[in-house]
């Protein structure tokens, strides 16, 4: 059985300090420089926060399925198609195992994030 739920205040989520987690591998504009924190992690499912500095990636076959609700920052993310989607605070969406597509953060963007692994 799994540990019981961790409680994180909702101003740490939005404000509070993250662990460095160093560059963006990857990045192609920019030097983007990322931060976390995992509140919950069990099996193949993590919940946490995650911040970047402006910079943009591409990202190929992504590995798992993310859900990210945008806390703060701006951004754009593009599917391989050239959809293009604007990130903000509020902003909602799901990354499906496989997406291809590209992160281009114009503004820290920090999310809440759950991610679950071959799924």
């Amino acid at each position: 059985m799994p540990d019981p739920a961790a409680v994180t205040a909702p101003l740490d989520v939005l404000f509070g300090p993250l662990e460095p987690a160093g560059p963006r591998v990857g990045a192609d504009t920019g030097e983007p420089m990322m931060s976390s924190l995992v509140i919950h992690a069990h099996g193949s499912v993590e919940v946490g926060v995650w911040e970047c500095t402006p910079g943009g990636w591409a990202i190929t076959d992504r590995g798992n399925t993310e859900t990210v609700h945008v806390l703060g920052g701006a951004g754009t993310i593009t599917d391989a198609d050239g959809t293009v989607r604007e990130l903000g605070p509020g902003v909602t969406l799901v990354l499906p195992l496989g997406w291809s597509g590209r992160w281009d953060i114009t503004r820290t963007l920090r999310k809440l994030y759950v991610t679950v692994e071959g799924a």
